[in-house]
């Protein structure tokens, strides 16, 4: 049975818990549909350094904070998924720069880098702003070293980035993670059934 052809675009950081869940939601789809996901990464949080720093040193109101982490391990445990105590956060460039070069091998390196960066900063506890650690997960997915360096030194994948948040600011985007299913956007946690209702209702009109 040839499947039906599923084109979105999703907004998205690597250091975002939410934006974890919703790649593994939307994964689901390829059950029913030939899934085509144009990423397009921005950058939450580009004043924290790549060393790191503690989670709660992030300007949220206390209360709004620990509500966030208690609906956030709802979700994850309904859907089954690994997630480790969130206690620090790091800057996400370098791992967003990288993951745009990577695009050029393929989908199957591409995600194989996408799913291994998520697992090492949320399961592993890894910090993804280490460019030594990103270096060890992209050569794990078969990534030259040479386009590993390019990735932080050719001006084009930086240009890709900045093309992001041009685009989202274009579709009135000012969170991740956000998906576009044709003229509907859905913003956070975004249930399964959701996004099935968002493919079937922009397939009937096209």
């Amino acid at each position: 049975m040839t499947l039906a052809e599923l084109k979105i675009t999703v907004y998205s950081d690597y250091i975002c818990p939410f934006c974890y869940v919703g790649s593994h939601r939307l994964q689901r789809l390829r059950d029913s549909y030939d899934l085509k996901i144009n990423w397009c990464f921005l950058e939450i949080h580009p004043q924290i350094s790549a060393g790191g720093q503690p989670i709660d040193s992030l300007d949220y109101p206390s209360e709004l904070w620990q509500q966030m982490l208690v609906n956030l391990q709802r979700v994850a445990q309904e859907e089954n998924i690994p997630l480790s105590e969130l206690n620090y956060i790091t800057n996400s460039r370098d791992a967003l720069l990288l993951s745009e070069a990577t695009k050029q091998c393929g989908a199957d390196v591409f995600y194989d880098l996408h799913e291994k960066l998520f697992h090492a900063y949320f399961v592993d506890g890894k910090n993804i702003g280490d460019r030594a650690i990103l270096g060890e997960l992209a050569s794990s997915c078969g990534i030259s070293e040479k386009l590993i360096t390019s990735a932080w030194t050719d001006e084009k994948h930086q240009q890709r980035l900045l093309a992001n948040f041009h685009s989202a600011r274009e579709h009135n985007i000012h969170a991740v993670p956000s998906f576009i299913f044709g003229d509907r956007t859905l913003t956070g946690v975004v249930d399964e059934s959701t996004f099935r209702d968002a493919a079937r209702h922009m397939l009937e009109k096209t």
